[in-house]
């Protein structure tokens, strides 16, 4: 009996989901770079000082959180850390200034937020170093043993 072909929607979630989670993990990797390194044109050209808190800080986890997921490296806890920072961060700034994410400037926050929780539950999708080394790690655990030995018997015809 032949399997029943997938939909062509499910065959494409997992690439669908890879290529979300790099857009949106380079997206935050550049927010993190302007904040650090005065560049892409934001905040005038101007860095943020070494060491500040929580400013600094909270881009260099936009910068190396970013690049870590979105090479799909450790991509379950980096997100679940770039979710908490980016919930810390509505919390912490702008939920201060009104109640909703449209007046007081968070929508990125909680976009972010709500986007990493999201991929450090349901994983990187496709395209992820994660996935490569997971999949070299199970192929060296299943290689030997479906390699026939020599010493294996050989199978009489009765």
């Amino acid at each position: 009996m032949a399997a029943t072909p997938r939909p062509l929607t499910e065959q494409a979630t997992p690439h669908v989901l890879g290529l979300f989670r790099i857009v949106t993990a380079l997206l935050f990797a550049c927010h993190g770079a302007s904040s650090i390194f005065g560049i892409l044109g934001a905040h005038g050209g101007h860095s943020l000082p070494v060491g500040q808190w929580p400013g600094w800080w909270a881009a260099l986890i936009q910068l190396v959180g970013g690049a870590l997921v979105l090479l799909g490296l450790g991509t379950r806890p980096t997100a679940l850390l770039c979710s908490g920072s980016m919930a810390y961060a509505y919390f912490t700034v702008h939920q201060e200034h009104a109640l909703w994410p449209i007046q007081n400037g968070g929508e990125l926050s909680v976009l972010f937020c709500w986007i990493f929780l999201t991929v450090a539950t349901v994983g990187p999708g496709s395209f992820a170093i994660d996935s490569l080394v997971r999949r070299a790690a199970a192929g060296d655990r299943v290689a030997p043993q479906a390699r026939p030995t020599a010493k294996s018997p050989a199978k009489s015809a009765a």
